[in-house]
């Protein structure tokens, strides 16, 4: 243990010595955050896999439209409302198109259906050492740490198996990583919840038949039972956190990290690592975290002037975490509408009708339909607002009884298999690796020899 005092003194100097005057960004044209003036990403790369459509650029201005979101081309709507029709789940089908480029047919999907349920269960020796040997407080961390691992359980030398960056050896990973991260996230949680939390053990192997979200479901429940509805609503929130664009912090934390020619292992950990931040991946915690406060501090929150009045209070900071942000609303490209949010907040009232929790559905659509015109009345230059995905997606997972702790990890296992395609995808175009550049503020100065200092 370092003394407090020290640390209090050095973090000081350690301020003092990296603090840069605002006024320089702007001096030097720095684009902080890869970010236009405008909002808009720096073009930065080329990708085939995924577009999010928010806006158009008309002679030169920033047009809004309603958000569309695309894999490979194909609308994700379309996908969505094809597998409703069929009754059928379909994040294997977006994660086929997502990895090979063309939608499958139905002998190929059942294959790939196939070679995915190979992988789902771990072999025993991994889930001893990787995941149940020294359990973490954090499922990140024990899947990101888990995927590390999987290096060891290589047919080949650790040193062989990382030189490899073949396009078929990459694949064969892939389907191994997919396949086994929602079992990885399962087990992670229930060692959690054993060893920190005082529950019993409680391990159930995957079921090769089911899908991704089945075997979910079934691997986190004591009775391993759940709905039709549960099932779909959970495909449903895969199929959308499946690929959102190269530009997203952890896809281009894929590209970055390949670019140096690591092994798939670390690329996919750096990835997770990425996505498990607050900023990123826990935005729906984030959300949940606030509508306890709403639920808890406003007397009677079905009715809506009350709601609004304390929405007003979050939004002037004298409320919430004190940064003036409502939760849910706003994103950096959907504007008018997130179609993410559309089309599971249509699940979320299918799924809190079964489950009886229509008021506090009302509530969320509450957020959603005042929210914008208090952020709005605030900052009467900011864009148009609308809410995101996140502000659904903690609900449905609260619905289904999904601890906490799996609402990033849900977030990384349907994720998974954008970082494997956008990881091919640079390999195959392979470029420089990626080094953008930072200018030196220092000027030279002479070495002082330590007696003279």
């Amino acid at each position: 243990m370092i003394e407090k005092n020290w640390l209090k003194k050095k973090a000081e100097m350690v301020r003092k010595a990296d603090k840069i005057d605002p006024a320089l960004y702007r001096k030097y044209g720095v684009k902080r955050g890869l970010r236009n003036d405008d909002g808009t990403g720096v073009l930065v790369g080329l990708t085939t896999i995924g577009n999010v459509h928010g806006y158009v650029v008309d002679e030169g201005e920033k047009r809004a439209v309603p958000g569309q979101l695309f894999y490979r081309g194909i609308n994700v709507e379309d996908m969505v409302n094809a597998d409703k029709k069929e009754h059928r789940y379909g994040y294997e089908e977006a994660a086929y198109l997502l990895m090979f480029g063309d939608l499958p047919t139905e002998k190929q999907l059942k294959e790939w259906n196939d070679k995915l349920g190979v992988f789902r269960k771990p072999s025993d020796g991994f889930k001893e050492n990787a995941i149940l040997r020294h359990p973490s407080t954090d499922v990140m961390n024990t899947i990101a740490r888990a995927t590390l691992f999987a290096m060891a359980f290589e047919e080949v030398p650790e040193a062989e198996a990382m030189n490899d960056l073949s396009i078929e050896k990459c694949l064969e990973r892939s389907i191994a990583i997919i396949s086994t991260m929602p079992t990885i996230a399962a087990y992670a949680y229930q060692a959690k919840a054993h060893y920190h939390m005082g529950q019993p053990l409680m391990i159930r192997n995957p079921d090769p038949k089911l899908s991704t979200a089945e075997n979910f479901l079934s691997l986190i429940r004591e009775d391993g039972k759940f709905s039709k509805l549960e099932a779909e609503t959970l495909d449903l929130a895969l199929i959308l956190h499946a690929e959102h664009g190269g530009g997203n912090n952890s896809s281009f934390t894929t590209h970055l990290v390949t670019s140096a020619h690591t092994d798939i292992y670390s690329s996919v950990a750096a990835s997770i690592l990425s996505l498990k931040g607050s900023r990123h991946g826990g935005a729906n915690l984030k959300v949940m975290r606030q509508m306890d406060e709403i639920k808890r501090e406003v007397k009677n929150w079905t009715k809506k002037e009350d709601v609004i009045k304390y929405l007003e209070r979050i939004a002037d900071k004298k409320a919430g975490d004190k940064t003036g942000l409502i939760y849910g609303l706003g994103h950096a490209v959907y504007t008018i509408s997130d179609p993410r949010a559309v089309m599971l907040k249509a699940k979320a009232r299918q799924l809190a009708k079964e489950k009886g929790r229509e008021d506090e559905m009302a509530l969320f659509e509450l957020i959603e339909k005042e929210g914008p015109k208090i952020i709005k009345s605030r900052h009467p230059r900011a864009e148009d607002v609308c809410a995101n995905v996140d502000l659904y997606s903690g609900f449905v997972y609260d619905m289904m009884g999904v601890p906490r702790d799996l609402y990033t990890p849900l977030f990384a296992i349907a994720r998974c298999v954008s970082w494997c395609a956008h990881r091919m995808e640079e390999l195959i175009n392979e470029g420089p690796i990626i080094r953008p550049a930072y200018k030196p503020l220092i000027h030279p100065r002479k070495y002082v020899e330590l007696k003279n200092r």
